[in-house]
């Protein structure tokens, strides 16, 4: 079993932040190139994309909690594969988030798990980058 955890800080507050990562239309434009996620029946998503194993669109779980700044998914055609994020206040107006994967099918170690810590920092820079056009773009 392989676990991957990344932080980095957002420039707004977290109820901001929250907002950009908890809305599945928007998800794309932050998540890994290559992965694809559609809004499907309530509390779940289809995922597909070269980052989805096998053919096609699958359907995962997929939760949110403006209460605990929180979302969580998982896969349902592949239950090896789960993730969280939090977004939490930090100083002055900005917040952190951590993004949080479980590979209950994968080594912790290799160039498989280099790949997946570069992809969650690339993610966070990308939502970075949202979150900051949001800001932009509101104000």
């Amino acid at each position: 079993m392989a676990e991957f955890e990344a932080t980095r800080g957002m420039p707004a507050e977290s109820m901001v932040v929250y907002g950009v990562a908890s809305d599945v239309q928007v998800m794309d434009r932050w998540l890994p190139q290559g992965l694809h996620v559609s809004d499907a029946r309530p509390g779940t998503v289809e995922a597909e994309g070269d980052l989805v194993p096998g053919e096609g669109a699958h359907e995962g779980l997929f939760r949110t909690s403006e209460e605990q700044l929180r979302v969580e998914w998982g896969g349902r055609d592949h239950p090896d594969y789960a993730g969280w994020l939090q977004v939490a206040d930090a100083a002055s107006g900005t917040s952190e988030v951590t993004v949080h994967i479980s590979l209950l099918d994968e080594p912790d170690s290799g160039a498989r798990a280099d790949e997946v810590r570069e992809l969650l920092d690339r993610s966070l820079d990308r939502l970075a980058d949202e979150v900051a056009h949001r800001v932009h773009d509101a104000g």
